[in-house]
């Protein structure tokens, strides 16, 4: 995108964030922290969070997700451009300093200030050290440049990653609660140049011939030995708050490029062979189908709340089907 397109979609993004929420409006105690139009599509991925990952619906979830983030950005706030996707492996070698992170005012806003902390525990290890637990960046506190620098996080964090210890950041708040605070981000290139790279997208997409295979590795194969995949591979490069947050993570607009851009990996896998691709799923109805559950169908339901109407997985299963009509080039 040239600056001028990626600065109208920004400022689209600024639109929504200063929207009143839709959810405070039908019932404030629904989301109580959801305070903008831009808030509820974060509320509904944290309120849906342990049905949407790992399961048979991580893909069309998150592509019906993203889809109607676009319309809304659309349809409320005027914009005329294509929904942006972050093509990683570009950054992969230095995020900070790209058109991704510079800053600049055609950015997504720049890294985080310096504040000293830990190694991130991004995957949760519980060893000693934790196994991938992301060296601590040059970031780690408030965005200070670029077009999201005076915007203000209102959903209380669910699952922080990052740890500072001079900051108010809690690691326990009420669900969906009102904590305002700045966006921070750290990013990292240790993750990027690890996760992210144009080798680690190819095989992904040329070694894993099945549904299962492809989206298990996708979001990391359960992490283990600390394997990121190229999903968290993208949170993780964001880190920070509320970016470094399982449940939490679309409070950062750089979720919608990252996710637009899982989109797009599988949409290249489905197009290497559409009449098996096309509507292949695999999986359960629960994150890592804990507690055991029923596997996933393509007549399920995607549910996202006061952003849409339900759809069909199999209704989200082709870009140039239904309510789609996209592609990516």
């Amino acid at each position: 995108m040239l600056p001028r397109e990626r600065r109208a979609y920004t400022n689209a993004v600024l639109c929504l964030m200063g929207k009143p929420s839709r959810l405070a409006a039908l019932d404030p105690s629904l989301a109580p922290g959801a305070k903008s139009r831009y808030d509820d599509f974060v509320a509904v991925h944290v309120n849906n969070t342990f049905s949407i990952h790992a399961t048979a619906n991580f893909l069309s979830w998150h592509r019906y997700f993203t889809w109607t983030y676009e319309l809304a950005l659309r349809s409320e706030c005027g914009y005329k451009g294509a929904q942006p996707y972050w093509n990683w492996a570009i950054t992969a070698l230095d995020p900070i300093n790209s058109p991704m992170f510079d800053g600049s005012p055609s950015s997504m806003g720049g890294n985080g200030i310096y504040a000293s902390h830990n190694c991130t525990n991004a995957l949760a290890s519980t060893a000693n050290p934790p196994v991938g637990c992301i060296p601590p960046g040059e970031g780690g506190g408030c965005v200070q440049v670029g077009p999201f620098k005076n915007i203000t996080v209102n959903i209380a964090p669910v699952a922080p990653s990052l740890r500072i210890p001079e900051s108010d950041l809690p690691t326990t708040k009420p669900f969906l609660s009102y904590f305002p605070r700045c966006l921070r981000r750290d990013v990292s290139p240790w993750v990027s140049s690890n996760w992210t790279r144009d080798v680690d997208v190819y095989d992904l997409i040329t070694q894993n011939k099945d549904i299962y295979w492809f989206q298990t590795m996708m979001q990391g194969n359960g992490f283990l030995d600390g394997f990121f995949g190229v999903h968290a591979g993208g949170h993780y490069t964001i880190g920070g708050d509320p970016g470094g947050d399982f449940f939490a993570s679309p409070g950062d607009p750089a979720f919608f490029l990252h996710h637009a851009q899982i989109d797009r990996v599988w949409w290249v896998w489905q197009n290497q062979d559409l009449p098996n691709r096309q509507n292949a799923i695999s999986g359960t109805i629960t994150l890592f189908d804990v507690p055991p559950s029923r596997n996933g169908t393509l007549d399920d339901l995607l549910d996202i709340g006061i952003l849409g109407d339900p759809l069909a997985i199999r209704g989200a299963m082709n870009t140039l089907g239904g309510k789609f009509c996209y592609i990516y080039v």
